[in-house]
């Protein structure tokens, strides 16, 4: 019994190595310093918002692109086969700017529900060969929002990857909870961009050009997976040489998250989804990420209850808190969300339980179409 308990704390110094290992390599993105263009690149833009029945958010967000300050660029409003009034929403914003261009989808039999498909017949409605993606219930976070994500495309950068963040609601533990899930999400996608590995963005804001859309044939490669419009374009079409990121302040979308978990938890589910459409490098290391975290706890609890080593064990424990807190206070301080990093012990416990969940049931049921 000895021997296999001083078995199990050796692979628990293990496992602590590899986890502490993966948030020093996010010290990157949490310690990197936002580079301000000072010869900006400005190509003419097209943006591009794909909708569905989102009649409401198009009504409060379509004058604040339309506000950017931004010289040369349109916008892409498709709608999705809609059952509300977005065709009418965006007809009349049609009306009175001429830098509207309308797309409306009717129901394909082949692509029904499809976001991709709707999306790749924007794109091709598209004016212009520099795209700028966002969904339509985010806002820009500055009427500069267009700018700084434009010039990135500086150099031979064809693919943009820009923040997306959620509003706060004061008072409420869920909105707390998607935030500090999205601020670990983008520490690590901004970290593995940096290090020359880029993974995923969010759909929220993402830029890249038609020439890499094209190159890429668009969406084909997954066009049946019901999500990765983002990132399993990213996925596919990213490299070290073609990929910026952008943190700027001024470079953020903020969205209205779900209220309840229940939605919440739905919404996760289709992105979880795409992880396994990923390349096999990517799924290795995302998986050996997640995998250290839950053995670090799994295994903690176990030296702790048997009382063996405990003065290593609580040390070790200290050691790792030490180097992930920083690495997540680093990154939520820059992308303006430092509350969330107060409560990071009994969230990211959470979360992981929360995705093991997510993870099993999607392997009984795959979830639904976008909307």
């Amino acid at each position: 019994m000895d021997f296999l308990v001083t078995y199990v704390f050796y692979v628990f110094i293990g496992v602590v190595a590899i986890n502490c290992s993966y948030y020093l390599f996010f010290y990157i993105f949490a310690f990197a310093k936002a580079k301000k263009n000072t010869s900006p690149y400005l190509p003419s833009v097209s943006l591009i918002v794909c909708s569905k029945n989102e009649a409401e958010n198009l009504r409060k967000n379509i004058p604040q692109w339309i506000a950017q300050k931004y010289p040369d660029f349109e916008i892409v409003l498709i709608n999705d086969a809609s059952s509300d009034e977005t065709k009418d929403v965006i007809e009349e914003f049609a009306q009175q700017y001429p830098n509207i261009v309308q797309v409306h989808v009717e129901n394909n039999e082949a692509f029904w529900g499809n976001k991709k498909y709707a999306l790749t017949l924007g794109i091709k409605r598209a004016s212009h060969k520099h795209l700028l993606f966002t969904d339509a219930d985010c806002f820009p976070a500055s009427t500069y929002w267009i700018q700084e994500m434009a010039n990135q495309f500086a150099g031979k950068k064809e693919l943009i990857l820009g923040y997306g963040a959620y509003k706060k609601i004061k008072g409420s533990w869920i909105n707390k909870l998607i935030r500090f899930e999205t601020v670990l999400t983008a520490m690590q996608y901004f970290s593995y961009a940096m290090g020359g590995r880029p993974y995923m963005g969010v759909g929220r804001n993402l830029a890249y050009t038609t020439h890499l859309f094209y190159e890429q044939r668009g969406f084909i490669n997954h066009m049946k997976v019901q999500s990765g419009d983002d990132d399993l374009f990213v996925n596919q079409a990213g490299t070290k040489e073609n990929v910026a990121v952008n943190f700027n302040l001024d470079s953020f979308t903020i969205s209205i998250p779900k209220k309840t978990f229940s939605e919440w938890y739905t919404q996760k589910r289709r992105h979880v989804s795409t992880a396994s459409h990923y390349r096999f490098r990517d799924q290795f290391f995302l998986g050996l990420f997640y995998t250290s975290q839950l053995l670090f706890f799994i295994i903690a609890i176990f030296l702790l209850i048997l009382g063996f080593q405990w003065e290593w064990v609580v040390g070790i424990i200290g050691v790792r808190y030490l180097i992930s807190w920083i690495a997540i206070g680093a990154s939520a301080n820059k992308l303006k969300e430092k509350d969330v990093a107060f409560l990071y012990p009994i969230n990211e416990l959470f979360l992981l339980f929360f995705q093991l969940s997510i993870f099993i049931t999607n392997l009984i049921s795959k979830p639904n179409r976008w909307k």
